[in-house]
């Protein structure tokens, strides 16, 4: 096995594998000599190191060679004074080298630049080939094709251009193939299609044309598929319905036209579908709506939907909600509707419904009219009575509008479909929420500004938030860049705190049930807030816990100990809370993490190869303790024993308190030195 581990300050990681199971033809060894010239002249060592002619190349700072004196080992991550191009160095005049790190070091700006050697086409037992995150130029070489061992082809987020060589469709072996974030043109080579073994393709964020192959629609064992941020045209093809696997669908910000296949509703499987920014149009197939759970629309002025839909039978009652679909913009769960004519100013008590105030202009957020006339015109007259043209996504249970307000106030409005609004069941949820929103202040909370509670029609009234869900931001690269390390410390912190007010400070304590990524809101400028109370509870002060009769959360976010006990209790929003915090530090949702802290795996896990790769490597001490803090804490969040876990009361409180320095460089820790640091803690 040979890897190659290059990693610059931005954390990059570039990682090549050899498969020792293939044959490959014998080339005559390369002298010791011409080992020493190709270390030489890669420029990677200063003057200092190589000027001294009488000292062996294998005794150079990171150089190893095995008993016959050929250099078989490269390893330069601590040595941060190397420079140089990466493509300066012949690796074909190394044959036995078997591990290359470069780790931390500063190769031209800390990053790769120059284009892909065609030397890499020789390496036929190549089976990883990761070059993602860096500066590389130029195009991708079809001699690529020679890589016939090659799993797996990360090129993305670098400069390459040119075009996608259709020689791709030779490499049968391939199950991950990452290209996005380059500077590719051209059309998508329908021989893609004859990668049968490709669980992951990615081309998003390039300058593809022409229209989407319907031969993607063979490569059966798709997981995702993203082609989102290019320029391609055309239908998509109803083909795309035969990926059956397929969890992650994004083809957002192209020009694609014509209907929604009615065939992509047969991807039971899919997860998230990501339509918006198109030229879309016709009616939105009740079937695609029904199965997936979150779909954007947004930009898509000709789509609408018609006909009634029904709850899909696959779906369990413990994130039944959650068909509810994330619409960029606002997440808004859990609205249930019931019978009766409820129209009030969200800031009164619902037991105060019957008294009323008129006022002639309608001034929305302040003065709510008792019968519903006056709010219900200046609803209907911001939206133009629910033009599409203000629709900014639509799902199963309703559709999402962006409007002003005659007072100049934008507002997020959820209205519910009409045959979903005769619905009695959804009545106490419904009651649920507005209950809890009207009760609570805080900060880092979201605001229920008023609602409407009518057969013929029914919606809540949110503040807006202008950049949609943590879910969405995390998953977004030009949000999640955006979404910097400050940014994210002090939401982490808002989270906490909110958390904090909830299950403290309130008249009684309020457990929300439901904390996910999906779940906290971000405004323009990128400060969180808690939403989603359709399922929250309250607590007796007298019982550290209450009960219910079913279980509800959102996949990956709910504590361990709810699959043996129905019991309601703080330490459930604790465990989730420790799952998001974890979610925005790594910029993906933490599942392998999760799962091993609860497992006897012996392997450690250095904090900073967790870190989001898109951001920079933080250099600056406050924040490399802040991130530190964080984890920290976010892994007491997840003992699996509830008592073991902090209250959010003492996460709160952690943020207020005194940063220490350091222990040790940052660099240096790991995930078990923290977990043990708790539980010594908390043993003392």
């Amino acid at each position: 096995m040979m890897s190659i581990i290059c990693s610059t300050s931005l954390a990059v990681l570039i990682t090549i594998a050899f498969s020792g199971y293939n044959s490959i033809v014998a080339a005559p060894a390369p002298s010791h000599e011409s080992e020493a010239s190709a270390l030489l002249r890669s420029g990677w060592w200063p003057s200092s190191v190589t000027g001294n002619t009488t000292l062996s190349h294998c005794t150079w700072l990171g150089v190893s060679c095995d008993a016959s004196g050929s250099v078989n080992r490269i390893d330069l991550a601590e040595y941060h004074q190397i420079g140089g191009n990466f493509s300066n160095m012949n690796f074909s005049l190394l044959p036995s080298l078997t591990y290359l790190n470069l780790s931390s070091c500063q190769l031209y700006y800390n990053v790769l630049t120059g284009e892909i050697p065609l030397q890499i086409c020789t390496l036929a037992r190549l089976t990883h080939l990761d070059f993602s995150c860096n500066f590389l130029t130029g195009e991708l070489p079809p001699c690529i094709q020679n890589l016939t061992s090659l799993q797996v082809l990360d090129i993305s987020r670098n400069d390459i251009n040119g075009s996608i060589p259709p020689e791709l469709g030779i490499l049968k072996r391939l199950t991950h193939l990452y290209l996005g974030g380059n500077q590719l043109g051209g059309s998508i080579p329908p021989e893609i299609g004859n990668l049968m073994s490709l669980t992951g393709l990615d081309l998003g964020g390039n300058q593809l044309g022409g229209s989407i192959p319907p031969k993607i629609g063979e490569v059966w064992n798709l997981e995702s598929l993203d082609l989102s941020s290019n320029n391609l045209v055309g239908r998509i093809p109803p083909e795309l319905g035969n990926l059956v696997h397929m969890i992650d669908l994004d083809l957002s910000h192209n020009s694609l036209t014509g209907p929604i296949p009615w065939a992509i509703g047969n991807l039971t499987k899919l997860n998230n579908l990501y339509l918006s920014y198109n030229h879309l149009k016709g009616p939105i197939p009740y079937n695609v709506v029904n199965t997936i759970p979150h779909i954007t629309f947004i930009g898509n002025k000709d789509l609408y939907q018609f006909g009634k839909t029904e709850a899909h039978s696959r779906r369990s009652s413990v994130i039944y909600y959650m068909m509810l679909i994330p619409l960029a913009a606002i997440f808004i769960s859990c609205i249930v509707v019931g019978s009766r004519f409820l129209f009030r100013r969200a800031s009164v008590q619902t037991k105060s419904l019957q008294l009323g105030t008129t006022e002639k202009n309608g001034n929305f957020l302040s003065i709510w009219n008792y019968d519903g006339r006056i709010a219900y015109e200046d609803i209907i007259n911001a939206t133009e009575d629910f033009d599409l043209k203000y629709c900014i996504g639509t799902g199963g249970y309703g559709s999402v509008y962006r409007t002003r307000l005659p007072n100049g106030k934008v507002v997020a409005l959820k209205k519910l479909h009409r045959f979903e609004a005769e619905d009695p069941s959804f009545d106490k949820s419904f009651r649920n929420e507005v209950k809890h929103l009207t009760e609570v202040r805080h900060r880092s909370i979201i605001k229920l500004h008023g609602f409407c509670l009518h057969r013929r029609c029914m919606f809540l009234v949110y503040e807006y938030m202008e950049n949609g869900s943590l879910f969405y931001a995390l998953r977004n690269d030009v949000e999640a860049v955006e979404l910097d390390w400050s940014k994210r410390l002090d939401l982490v912190q808002d989270i906490a705190q909110a958390l904090s007010y909830m299950h403290h400070d309130c008249a009684r304590p309020i457990v929300h049930r439901d904390i996910s990524s999906n779940n906290i809101l971000l405004n323009s400028k990128m400060q969180a807030f808690v939403s989603d109370f359709g399922t929250a509870r309250l607590l007796d002060h007298e019982s550290s816990s209450n009960f219910t009769a079913n279980i509800v959360g959102t996949y990956g976010y709910i504590a361990p100990e709810l699959a043996y006990t129905l019991g309601i209790n703080k330490k459930c929003d604790v465990y989730s809370f420790g799952v998001v915090a974890l979610e925005t530090m790594m910029g993906e949702h933490p599942g392998d993490i999760v799962s091993t802290l609860s497992t006897s795996s012996r392997e450690d896990i250095m904090l900073h190869k967790i870190l989001d790769p898109r951001l920079p490597f933080p250099r600056e001490n406050s924040i490399a303790r802040s991130i530190v803090l964080i984890v920290f804490l976010a892994l007491a969040c997840l003992s699996a024993n509830p008592k073991s876990r902090p209250t959010m009361k003492q996460v709160s409180e952690a943020f207020l308190a005194r940063k220490l320095p350091l222990a040790k460089p940052f660099h240096e820790i790991s995930l078990a030195q923290l977990r043990r640091s708790w539980l010594e803690g908390e043993s003392t």
